[in-house]
């Protein structure tokens, strides 16, 4: 087994040493200006979107071929040099975060979609695909690729494969897993792997819900089959405001218990209404404590029939209004607001956290109700957004990063969330994975034998630890010593040791 870069048998080596040694010998490998070192070229790859914490890499790497991937994870493994692959860099939890003494592999230049097959209603793109580009491509065909993030106009295939993304409509569509029959990448020894199949079964062990969502520490991606889907004939949505945040949040229960799976089923609170609202005019109840976003698709007859039916839950449930789309423009201007929750935020404040823990959805009025207590307990504002129908939370902590006290109080407080949502019965990540984000919080969610099955599926793969190493997995000493903090503080204390902004 090779020692990864920075060990004990590598310690002797000054920085640039090692910087020299491993452009050197990726050199051969890769044109001229897909290798880059100096610090000013490597400045736009030390974070992704978890932006308080940032880490400049040793080296960039920008393959064009799948055989110069393989020959720089082979050059990497033969030194015992950390990879972290990059997509867009559009990742929440720091998954993208480089390695100091590693080389981080930007797949941007990966970009073609290989093969549309409306037979099969397949498509067969490379890694660097955007995910909205698959939908655009298919729509001459009348369809299109389901799981649609926020960030679909930017965050790309591959980075949906490694932390599993969903998106607003998740809820009927599924995420990422469900729509996907087929990875083909690169093990950290730069031997091609394939994950499923473009049949409907595989030969041998089914891999590929284990690849999809591990967050680049089993292999590296660089082509993926998803599946396609038929634009529906008709869509609506209702927007149903309510003056309570508990009434909303039994509304969405109330709606799932009848029966009804819609094609979106998102939650806003007043603060994120009043921010997305000024900022797009999507038309909101700024006097609502919340409002959901409720979808219906298929043909017109079973539109009517849908809509009909939640509306008379949503009126059951105490609903003060309810506004139900006329047209596709409407439609699009309803959700208008939900897509643009981010930007939004990032008018209002300096920065921001987006967290992304899941809970039963019985339990969404409990969070945040508990939300706004510890609104009070760490002085900060927080903005809330919900994949109602499948609970998953995006709650947005408001901070400035160039305030230390800030951004240590916006980390208990988002801490404080992703325990509050274990303890209710969910867990630490949804859809944007654990990166560095959520290793802590990892510790309170799995025992230290869980963590270590976890590292035992890794060493499966990536024997060395060469591949996004730090990343998902606590160690036992990082959990022993996050457990003495905790007991000494008396509250979480979140990433004690990461490179900071």
């Amino acid at each position: 087994m090779n020692a990864p870069l920075g060990s004990a048998a590598q310690s002797s080596l000054s920085a640039s040493a090692r910087q020299a040694q491993v452009v050197q010998a990726l050199r051969p490998h890769l044109p001229v200006h897909a290798l880059i070192w100096h610090d000013e070229d490597t400045v736009p790859y030390e974070c992704d979107g978890l932006t308080a914490y940032r880490q400049r890499p040793l080296v960039v790497a920008l393959p064009e071929t799948e055989a110069q991937v393989s020959a720089v994870l082979k050059a990497c493994h033969g030194l015992g040099v950390p990879v972290v692959a990059r997509g867009a860099g559009t990742g929440l939890s720091g998954g993208a975060m480089p390695h100091a003494l590693g080389v981080t592999m930007s797949l941007a230049k990966f970009n073609r979609i290989v093969k549309i097959d409306p037979v099969s209603r397949t498509a067969v793109v490379q890694c660097g695909v955007r995910n909205l580009a698959i939908s655009e491509a298919a729509a001459p065909f009348n369809l299109y690729y389901a799981p649609d993030p926020s960030s679909q106009i930017a965050c790309t295939i591959g980075g949906n494969v490694a932390e599993n993304s969903g998106g607003v409509h998740c809820l009927k569509y599924g995420l990422t897993l469900h729509n996907v029959l087929r990875v083909r990448g690169f093990t950290a020894e730069g031997e091609a792997i394939e994950f499923g199949s473009e049949a409907l079964d595989c030969a041998g062990l089914d891999l590929l819900a284990l690849v999809i969502g591990s967050e680049g520490m089993l292999a590296v991606t660089t082509e993926v089959t998803v599946k396609l889907v038929p634009k529906p004939q008709l869509a609506r949505c209702i927007m149903a405001s309510f003056d309570d945040v508990r009434k909303a949040g039994d509304a969405v229960a109330a709606v799932i218990a009848a029966g009804i799976i819609p094609a979106g089923l998102e939650m806003m609170d007043k603060p994120m209404t009043a921010a997305v609202e000024d900022f797009v005019r999507a038309g909101y109840d700024l006097d609502a404590a919340a409002i959901l976003l409720c979808e219906s698709d298929g043909t017109p007859e079973e539109v009517e029939e849908e809509i009909g039916r939640m509306t008379g839950v949503l009126r059951q449930c105490g609903a003060t209004a309810i506004a139900c789309s006329e047209n596709e423009d409407e439609r699009l201007k309803f959700w208008s607001g939900r897509k643009n929750a981010f930007p939004a935020s990032g008018r209002i404040s300096p920065d921001y956290m987006c967290l992304d823990s899941t809970i039963p959805r019985k339990r969404l009025a409990d969070i945040l109700l508990a939300i706004q207590q510890m609104e009070i307990k760490y002085g900060l504002r927080c903005c809330n957004v919900f994949h109602a129908g499948d609970g998953n939370l995006h709650p947005l902590v408001l901070f400035d990063a160039n305030d230390p006290d800030e951004l240590h109080r916006c980390e208990l407080f988002g801490a404080d969330i992703l325990e509050t949502s274990v303890a209710m019965g969910g867990t630490v990540s949804g859809e944007h994975g654990v990166g560095v984000e959520k290793l802590n919080s990892m510790c309170v969610q799995f025992t230290a034998a869980e963590n270590a099955q976890m590292f035992g599926v890794k060493r499966a793969f990536d024997p060395a630890g060469l591949l996004n190493p730090g990343k998902v997995i606590p160690t036992l000493s990082r959990c022993a010593e996050y457990g003495k903090q905790v007991f000494r503080a008396g509250q979480p204390m979140a990433f004690p040791d990461l490179p900071r902004f």
